[in-house]
């Protein structure tokens, strides 16, 4: 729909709300008032809340400067500004909360705090390495990768240094460090920004809730500026976000939120559903609105995507709100093929299995960008880097190089941007689709792909993605849409990291592909351990890894296939089982009790024994209970595995620069020796190996572990 659409004869009803199902019509339509909007996987949420936006500014109840929509990621707040560009609305604001926050923060600074506002911190990494210096702590990447997810999680939890462990309780060890060590490098953080001044992103929500709290007069200012909200996502907000709304709104009622407690995948973030299943409590005059039509999947997909919620334990955060229990999902779409369930020998045998279907796919002509394999960690990629490399089929990797920031692609802006001027003076410019062809062609673009992959190939993946991008937009906006046009948008969409489609399979976490699609999806390495991972110990974090799961199936449209391996390595011991959440979905299996959540709680660590395993005399000490036997008694390690452990442990402290028991103590150490386990949820039950440890050595340990006993 383009905006000349709206100087038609129809009515405003008919061109806005004409295209709308029943469910979406009501979104659309109720422009007043608290709205709630229960937005199952593919039910066209972001259609219904754009042409609500639509229809009250061009109906006259918004100004759109007084209408902020706010979602969670750049790239959905560009592609819904984008989407409202193409209903005639523009000139609405659509951000995250951080841009919007930030954006308020830079115009009230000089009058609420006075001054220059301090420098945003791009990333917490430099700061937290110097605040563990500071306390002669020893750290590497991995922990300070952990120690920045904590202090975030604390900071949008509202906690500071000085009531952080009293909150913290339970959150085992970030970064391998003990609550009170993160509470102190916690505080030395915030003085080492004190000392550089800047701020981080979390200070920038914080401190403008500072400012509306106290100055009387900024509130007054935002709230005259915006009189309607519009929040996506709402079951990922934190409790700072969720503050920060409530000042904007200051009390009043105008607010349309839409969300999926189904969907809540990062309360490891901070986020949390409440707020979602609290609306009705908090606003018990609002309206409460269900899309569960799916335009998206299959009916095969939808039905394994329902009864895979169906089998959740019971008294998840779901379950607070009989308004808000989960979706079931009505298909919209024809019926396709059933989703593949796949058991594989090894992980390398899944690998090879996943990419000789994939090419079958696109010889059958669905696209490579259409095409997606989604794995529970990132460290899951390579096994399948190397398979899709080895096939000569092209893949992208989501979270590697940013779209916008590879040359050919920045080379390509400038030479468009350069023959703006020149096309403005032609009389008869070309259309805009082949103009931006010939601008390219002198950076490798041809009409047919090249033969070749590599380098060569991933360049014209980058050039063609812009082409089809320009043949897109002239699509969307009219022949009208002009190379200028073009240029503005591409830089909006980098701003944004708002990336155009590339030719290639997606390759991605779970998390990652979040608000993602695909005609074609795979997801692998569902075995105990990885799917749900093996520090998913509570029933809460088990209810997020069903979840988890959930998103991943509802990413795909027509094609889907769940796979698993047996063995980690070729010719290893074939322990690992399918997940649990397998269980009564693949065939011939039945509903487990611990899959249904009737049966006992998954196995926590065992506690270290008190008595030597070898001659039941009492342990005197952490190390003795930590191997289970005694000083005295012979160890029954092989001695080719504890030193290939040992080696393992001193390559891996002296590149982190790291005393060799920060990696794992000697009592640690000769606990795997002896145990010698084979799957990353035996590993994770001995005493030592903590989840944060599990996530950062589990695969490097299993694999010494096997190459050691093949000597």
């Amino acid at each position: 729909m383009t905006t000349e659409n709206f100087d038609s004869a129809e009515s405003l009803e008919e061109r806005i709300l004409g295209g709308l199902d029943a469910e979406q019509r009501e979104v659309a339509s109720t422009l007043n008032g608290p709205l709630c909007v229960l937005a199952g996987a593919g039910t066209g949420k972001t259609r219904a809340i754009t042409h609500r936006i639509a229809y009250g500014v061009h109906s006259g109840v918004y100004s759109p400067q007084r209408l902020l929509a706010v979602t969670f990621t750049a790239r959905a707040a560009a592609e819904m500004r984008s989407r409202l560009r193409d209903l005639g609305v523009g000139n609405v604001q659509a951000r995250t909360f951080h841009a919007a926050a930030l954006r308020q923060l830079q115009f009230f600074w000089p009058q609420a705090v006075g001054g220059t506002l301090p420098n945003l911190l791009d990333h917490k990494a430099q700061m937290i390495a110097e605040a563990s210096r500071r306390l002669r702590l020893s750290t590497d990447r991995a922990s300070i990768r952990d120690l920045a997810s904590e202090i975030e999680w604390a900071k949008v939890s509202m906690l500071t240094p000085a009531n952080y462990l009293e909150n913290a309780q339970g959150r085992g060890t970030p970064g391998g460090f003990d609550l009170t060590a993160v509470a102190r490098v916690f505080q030395s953080y915030e003085d080492v920004k004190t000392d550089r001044n800047v701020i981080d992103f979390e200070d920038v929500l914080l401190i403008t809730v500072g400012i509306l709290q106290e100055d009387q007069k900024v509130a007054a200012t935002v709230r005259e500026q915006y009189r309607h909200f519009v929040v996506d996502e709402y079951q990922d907000v934190s409790p700072l976000q969720q503050r920060l709304l409530e000042l904007w709104l200051g009390g009043r009622d105008e607010l349309c939120v839409v969300g999926d407690a189904s969907q809540t995948i990062y309360s490891f973030t901070g986020a949390s559903p409440k707020h979602l299943l609290g609306f009705k409590a908090q606003y018990p005059e609002a309206n409460v609105v269900k899309l569960i039509r799916d335009y998206r999947s299959t009916p095969q997909v939808v039905k394994l995507a329902n009864d895979l919620l169906a089998a959740r334990r019971g008294g998840g955060p779901v379950a607070d709100a009989a308004w808000a229990a989960p979706l079931q999902l009505v298909a919209q779409r024809p019926a396709g093929p059933v989703p593949q369930f796949t058991e594989c020998s090894d992980d390398e045998a899944e690998a090879a299995t996943v990419a000789i279907k994939i090419q079958e796919l696109l010889d059958a002509g669905t696209p490579a960008s259409q095409v997606a394999v989604l794995f529970r960690t990132n460290g899951q990629s390579q096994a399948y880097e190397q398979a899709l490399a080895a096939a000569g089929i092209s893949y992208q990797l989501r979270g590697g190089e940013r779209f916008f920031a590879r040359k050919e692609v920045r080379d390509a802006i400038l030479q468009l941007r350069a023959a703006t001027r020149a096309v403005a003076e032609t009389a008869t410019p070309e259309p805009l689709g082949q103009l931006v062809r010939d601008i390219v062609a002198s950076l490798g673009y041809t009409d047919a792909p090249p033969h070749n992959g590599g380098a060569l190939r991933e360049r014209w993946e980058s050039l063609a993605a812009l082409v089809a991008l320009a043949d897109e937009l002239v699509h969307v906006r009219g022949e009208q849409f002009s190379l200028s046009d073009f240029v503005n948008e591409l830089q909006e969409r980098s701003l944004a990291q708002h990336a155009p489609t590339v030719q290639g399979v997606t390759l991605a976490s779970l998390h990652a592909a979040k608000g993602l699609e695909w005609d074609a999806v795979f997801l692998v390495g569902l075995c105990e351990g990885l799917m749900p991972i093996s520090f998913a110990d509570t029933p809460e974090s088990l209810d997020e890894e069903r979840r988890l799961l959930y998103v991943g199936i509802t990413r795909a449209r027509e094609h889907l296939s769940l796979s698993w391996s047996t063995a980690r390595t070729p010719g290893g011991r074939a322990n690992r089982k399918p997940s649990r959440f397998l269980d009564g979905l693949r065939p011939n299996s039945v509903a487990s009790s611990s899959a249904r959540g009737k049966g006992p709680a998954p196995r926590r660590k065992s506690a270290a024994p008190a008595t030597c395993r070898v001659c039941g005399s009492m342990l005197a000490s952490g190390a003795e209970r930590k191997v289970g036997r005694c000083n005295d008694c012979p160890p029954s390690y092989e001695e080719q595995t504890f030193d290939a452990l040992r080696q393992w442990r001193k390559d891996i402290a002296l590149a982190a620069e790291v005393p060799a028991f920060v990696v794992f103590t000697d009592a640690t150490l000769t606990a795997i020796a002896e145990a010698k386990p084979s799957t990353l949820e035996e590993l994770a039950a001995l005493a030592g190996v903590g989840p944060s440890k599990l996530e950062r050595y589990g695969e490097d340990v299993l694999r010494v572990l096997v190459e050691s006993t093949t000597l």
